[in-house]
């Protein structure tokens, strides 16, 4: 077994190989980056090399400076995670004349998988269901608007060395090909350093449900069951799960055979993943094989009990599978939920800063699994995928892993910087996602214009009044007790108060008692019961035993507080406050009608107007890029462009004016 291996990766990826050589005595080399000096993964490793400036291209993506951190470290073999040179053929090529063992496939394999175009012709030839398309590159707009014409809309536009959703387009008519084609290109050329595309049909009401696939050096192949990959924002997997809750017996069975097929076509060894399409009625077509270890193979080791990682280090060890494919069994459902940093209320633009406040829940004796790169105090930088920790649940069924996920968002508490969990705790709530009846399209035709934190009702918004005076009356309480002016009339065991979400009043009654309270709130009358105390921001009650978790952050007199994907500011008045908080105006926003705004933190590309010029409703006016994507800004109305307050080339914070109109 390998003494030492050199992990060429960063971030939750980098950490999640360390635990793993860990426990089976390997020592870990990691490299890292300057923005990546403090990290996590730094700090966990036995060893850490430092191979230049933050941006990738100018350190995690050269070959040579692995290369050089290798050599100075004695490692024997290098495991590359996900991204990066994961799936780089030639670096796998550079590692085998070194001696030094690649902890993936070979080189020929990964060539050949690398490339969509040249995947799906050997995906033919081994007899698995391929999507209908032209397989060869496409050298301008004007052929591929003939292409796709040939081909019937709606079609996808592709990065033939494309992945994580970058360099993808979905074109429904003539009049999209020329700028879906430009886009594509430009962000593969950024994202890749290949600009090639290609075009194949789109395959409508469709899931994307994913194949693991193991195998060794001796012809041994074996698939460990499926991954449902469906809940996408922008093409890129928000959740995961195993199994998928749409595939019958036979279908699966069929996508393992084929997936095993395709590995062995191409001499495959290591973890791998076989990505298929699969349509309403459970016609499925190969989509790309990813020749590395995948984001959301978490899943898959908890429903089968197997580490990949300890798998993936074994086979490049030159050891055989210790399993065949009668000895994989599915146990339970599994759930992953990719915690990012971004802002779903903007339309799920990426966020960068500081994590001022890092808290993940219970791991709960493994029913609960958290896999980050970070802790308290990192930055998300603008350098890489924001993606700040892989969530996971597994239980007997998928209500468990389901009411598991809803529980532990409900506990993770990020501050410092905008984040999606209240997103994913409203996907884990909604009645479609329950049902298993969704596509692709899901956060699409769900969620049109982003995530709106919905105004709790009904029996939650009692919760939320009945959560809140609970602490605002043990803050008052204390504040009283030390001699600050608190509320008036503040007694030991009776409040009535008013509650206030928006512009809505509302009485509330408060009994306290020890270890919890009884309320009279919005006709309800319950009570619960809690452990709580003055400070935590994570609030655990049990309603008629039933265990429940809200966040509350206290901003000034009022109280934030998230449940179940569902958010509101709550304000907690005296009776008297309450009557003279209902005669106040409503503040006026500003209006910047006027102004294009940076909607994210990122690099303004192109400005396609110049003062004076005339714009129509829609016309392109400028691109920004953040985290590798392009973001096509619009003119929302007829107007005259009165001044440029930005140029290309410019680093842009969140609402920076770049143009302005008369």
């Amino acid at each position: 077994m390998f003494n030492k291996i050199l992990i060429a990766n960063r971030g939750e990826i980098a950490c999640r190989v360390i635990r793993t050589a860990r426990q089976m005595g390997i020592s870990t080399v990691v490299v890292y980056s300057d923005a990546d000096a403090g990290s996590l993964a730094v700090k966990m490793a036995d060893e850490a090399v430092h191979i230049g400036p933050s941006p990738a291209a100018e350190s995690y993506l050269i070959a040579d400076k692995i290369l050089d951190a290798i050599r100075a470290t004695g490692a024997e073999a290098v495991h590359p995670g996900y991204g990066f040179l994961s799936e780089n053929s030639e670096f796998a090529r550079i590692l085998e004349a070194e001696g030094i063992a690649f902890i993936g496939p070979g080189p020929d394999a990964i060539a050949a998988m690398g490339d969509k175009i040249e995947s799906k012709k050997l995906a033919n030839a081994a007899g698995v269901s391929t999507v209908p398309g032209h397989m060869g590159i496409i050298a301008d707009d004007v052929e591929a608007l003939k292409i796709a014409s040939e081909i019937g809309y709606p079609v996808m536009i592709k990065a033939s060395a494309g992945g994580g959703g970058k360099g993808m387009r979905i074109v429904e008519s003539d009049e999209d090909v020329s700028e879906g084609f430009r886009s594509a290109q430009n962000e593969a050329r950024s994202s890749f350093g290949d600009d090639r595309i290609f075009i194949e049909k789109y395959v409508e009401e469709p899931r994307h449900i994913e194949i693991q696939v193991l195998a060794d050096s001796y012809g041994n192949v074996i698939h460990l069951g499926e991954r449902e990959c469906s809940i996408q924002r922008r093409h890129q997997k928000v959740i995961e799960e195993a199994p998928s809750p749409f595939l019958d017996k036979e279908t699966r069975a069929a996508m393992g055979e084929q997936a095993c097929a395709l590995a062995r076509a191409v001499n495959y060894r290591s973890a791998g993943t076989v990505e298929f399409i699969v349509d309403k009625n459970l016609n499925f077509f190969f989509l790309e094989m990813n020749t590395r270890l995948q984001v959301e193979h978490p899943v898959t080791e908890m429903i089968t009990g197997l580490d990949l990682v300890e798998q993936m280090i074994r086979v490049a060890d030159g050891e055989k599978l210790s399993i065949s494919q009668g000895d994989v069994r599915i146990d339970g459902w599994a759930i992953e939920a990719r915690v990012y940093a971004e802002d779903p209320t903007r339309n799920f633009l990426p966020a960068i800063g500081r994590l001022t406040r890092y808290r993940t829940p219970d791991e709960d004796g493994g029913a609960v699994r958290i896999d980050t790169g970070v802790g308290e105090g990192a930055e998300i930088s603008i350098f890489y995928d924001p993606m700040i920790a892989k969530l996971a649940t597994h239980g007997d069924d998928r209500a468990a892993a389901i009411a598991l996920m809803q529980d532990a968002l409900d506990a993770y508490y990020i501050r410092g910087i905008t984040h999606n969990t209240a997103f994913l705790g409203s996907i884990m709530s909604h009645p479609r996602f329950a049902e298993g009846r969704f596509t692709t399209n899901f956060i699409a035709e769900e969620y049109p214009v982003g995530y709106a934190p919905v105004v709790p009702e009904g029996q939650l918004l009692a919760r939320f009044g009945a959560v809140t005076a609970y602490i605002h009356g043990c803050y008052a309480e204390r504040a009283k007790e030390l001699g600050f002016a608190g509320e008036p009339g503040i007694p030991v065991e009776t409040q009535d108060w008013h509650i206030q979400i928006g512009r809505d009043i509302h009485p509330v009654s408060v009994t306290y008692r020890d270890g919890g309270a009884n309320f009279e709130v919005y006709g309800q009358s319950f009570g619960f019961e809690t452990e709580w105390s003055l400070g935590d921001p994570v609030f655990k009650a049990r309603f008629d035993s039933v265990p429940a978790t809200f966040q509350v952050d206290r901003m000034g007199v009022s109280y934030r507080v998230t449940h179940r994907g569902v958010e509101a500011d709550l304000q907690v008045l005296t009776q008297r406050a309450g009557v003279l908080v209902g005669l106040m105006l409503e503040k006026e926003l500003p209006d910047l009608s006027k102004f294009i705004l940076s909607p994210m933190p990122g690099l303004l590309v192109s400005v396609a107007v110049e003062a004076g010029m005339h714009v129509r409703a829609g016309d392109e006016v400028a691109v920004v890029e953040a985290m590798k994507m392009e973001n096509i800004l619009r003119a929302t109305t007829d107007a005259v462009v009165q001044k440029l307050h930005a140029a290309p080339g410019d680093s842009l914070y969140v609402d920076q004016a770049i143009i302005e109109f008369k």
